[in-house]
């Protein structure tokens, strides 16, 4: 599977190793961005899961990072959006690296019972 030359500069060794899904998906259609493709053909060229591959597409997608047409997924040609997501990314990495992951649990458990005064009521 080919990555971006943007991401092999900026990533360690280690993370290179450990891409996720989503980061395969999105270095494959970033490699060959003047092409669009099917979820099977994308699944196949990377060697993942066809169903991993669909699920990673629909959360690319609603970050805008690719686009749907039909059957076909293409990356999108917004770079700007591709290189602040490449670095949130590392930044989340870096963070997690540092002071941990974030537990949902406790956050839940903490969290204030009544909406926040900017959240308009729905009535």
């Amino acid at each position: 599977m080919s990555i971006d030359r943007d991401t092999f500069e900026n990533t360690s060794e280690d993370e290179l190793a450990d891409l996720s899904i989503t980061d395969q998906v999105l270095g494959f259609l970033v490699a060959n961005r003047d092409r669009a493709f099917k979820a099977r053909e994308i699944a196949t060229q990377t060697g993942a899961d066809e169903g991993a591959v669909s699920t990673a597409l629909s959360r690319l997608k609603d970050r805008d990072l690719v686009e749907h047409k039909a059957t076909y997924w293409a990356v999108t040609d917004d770079t700007e959006r591709l290189e602040a997501y490449g670095r949130y990314e590392r930044a989340t990495t870096l963070f997690n690296e540092q002071l941990g992951t974030e537990d949902t649990d406790s956050w839940r458990k903490h969290a204030p019972s009544d909406q926040h005064p900017s959240v308009e009521d729905e009535q």
